[in-house]
């Protein structure tokens, strides 16, 4: 690739290598994998989007706040609806500035117009004013608008796509093609750094092609243990290991169960901090059983694995007591 269609902040110390897209996001407490590092280079590197697929709670929002975090780049995030257009998404114009600078100029109008005797010079008069409405000064920039604004480059989070609906995919292609975005009034507007876009889905629809082929694709799915092991240290500063191997191996157990909602990573971390805050050192079957609702959140489930808690307390025990189980420091 020529060397001036690379992204103007290549130089940047956090993205220079996928080793140093580990160790950056690692600074700042997120753990990631490397397919997770790969992705976020690349995406820099080749200008592209990367499209993150995979479980709620997995840390894909939370891979985007990292970046930005590493980087001390401003976060946009765009939190997709169904019904979002472009008046929410890219711009819209201050409607109460418009009538407010309306009265004003109804007030001075005999003095503007002056002394027009005819109606064409009239109108010739006030031609000027109808182009000040719809300037700068009066639009409202929306996230896509002001992730491109940002002159020291911005992440974009545009979070859980699934949600909105196809025409606003077709939005997006238009806006992330050349990272500009055209506004009839004004022209067209384009980004001084291109954002570094992140986009999520919970895969609740399938999304399209087009903005698959757009985009990098990384799934990012339950953690194993040594991973987890790593991120919980991470997140969770002080937890006993005798603990954190226990749990962590709980957890592992009770994906497996037959749960709808299997608890990720997200509950991990606040199942961690509670039995911190209870100051618990090893599991038993009454600790999992009153903190239980912190790890999973359907009462369905909770009753499916009522009869099994102090087996997989138990086994948990076991599995983090074997020297295989014990993740490195």
């Amino acid at each position: 690739m020529p060397a001036d269609t690379l992204h103007p902040t290549a130089q940047t110390p956090g993205l220079a290598s996928i080793d140093a897209v580990t160790a950056s996001l690692a600074s700042v407490g997120y753990i990631a994998t490397r397919p997770i590092a790969t992705a976020v280079y690349l995406a820099h590197h080749l200008r592209k989007p990367v499209l993150i697929e995979g479980p709620a709670g997995v840390g894909k929002t939370d891979l985007a706040v990292s970046i930005a975090k590493s980087l001390q780049h401003a976060l946009i995030r765009l939190q997709c609806y169904e019904g979002l257009d472009d008046s929410r998404a890219l711009y819209e114009w201050k409607y109460g500035k418009q009538l407010l600078y309306t009265q004003i100029l109804k007030e001075k109008i005999g003095h503007l117009i002056g002394d027009s005797d005819t109606l064409d010079g009239a109108f010739t008069k006030l031609a000027g004013f109808q182009d000040l409405f719809f300037s700068r000064e009066f639009l409202q920039p929306r996230p896509l608008l002001q992730a491109m604004e940002q002159p020291g480059g911005s992440v974009l989070l545009i979070d859980e796509i699934d949600k909105s609906e196809e025409s606003f995919e077709a939005l997006l292609l238009e806006v992330l093609a050349d990272y500009q975005v055209t506004i009839p009034e004004i022209g067209t507007i384009s980004a001084q750094v291109p954002p570094l876009v992140i986009l999520t889905s919970n895969n609740t629809r399938e999304l399209g092609d087009a903005l698959k082929r757009r985009c990098l694709h990384l799934h990012i799915g339950y953690p194993d243990a040594v991973l987890e092991q790593r991120v919980l240290r991470a997140r969770v500063p002080g937890l006993p290991e005798q603990l954190l191997g226990q749990l962590v191996a709980f957890i592992q157990l009770l994906r497996l169960q037959n749960i709808r909602k299997p608890p990720s990573m997200a509950e991990s971390v606040d199942w961690a901090r509670t039995l911190l805050l209870l100051h618990a050192d090893a599991l038993d079957e009454a600790l999992v059983r009153d903190t239980l609702n912190v790890l999973l959140k359907r009462e369905t489930d909770i009753q499916e694995v009522q009869g099994t808690l102090g087996q997989l307390a138990q086994a948990a025990v076991q599995a983090a007591a074997q020297p295989a189980a014990r993740a490195p420091a």
